[in-house]
């Protein structure tokens, strides 16, 4: 599934453009960054509900191209300086992680199962 269609999916807004036409195989939703470093393992997207820079820094080691920012929370300005730098798509929604993840799943991307 394409970035895009991804924001399109959430309706979501776009704060940080990287590679819109990058192909996203499974999702992870975790506010505990250190779980993020310890079980993604594929080309997934991070759902977080977390806005601080160390969302972008783990993202940009786990090489997650795309942070999804949950409940309507604004990424910082720093956040998207990183992100811009890395080329990692930011974006937030007013949809709660539950719901992002459902709709996700819904349309055919599975979860990051860490295999």
């Amino acid at each position: 599934m394409k970035i895009s269609e991804i924001a399109r999916l959430v309706d979501a807004n776009i704060y940080c453009k990287g590679n819109e036409d990058t192909d996203i195989r499974c999702a992870f939703a975790c506010d505990m960054m250190s779980d993020v470093l310890a079980y993604v393992k594929n080309q997934a997207i991070l759902v977080t509900g977390l806005v601080n820079p160390q969302v972008i820094r783990t993202a940009e080691m786990m090489d997650i191209p795309c942070v999804i920012i949950v409940r309507g929370k604004e990424p910082t300005p720093l956040m998207l300086e990183i992100a811009a730098d890395r080329g990692i798509t930011v974006m937030n929604t007013k949809l709660r992680m539950y719901s992002v993840c459902g709709i996700l799943y819904n349309h055919g991307l599975p979860a990051d199962e860490g295999e």
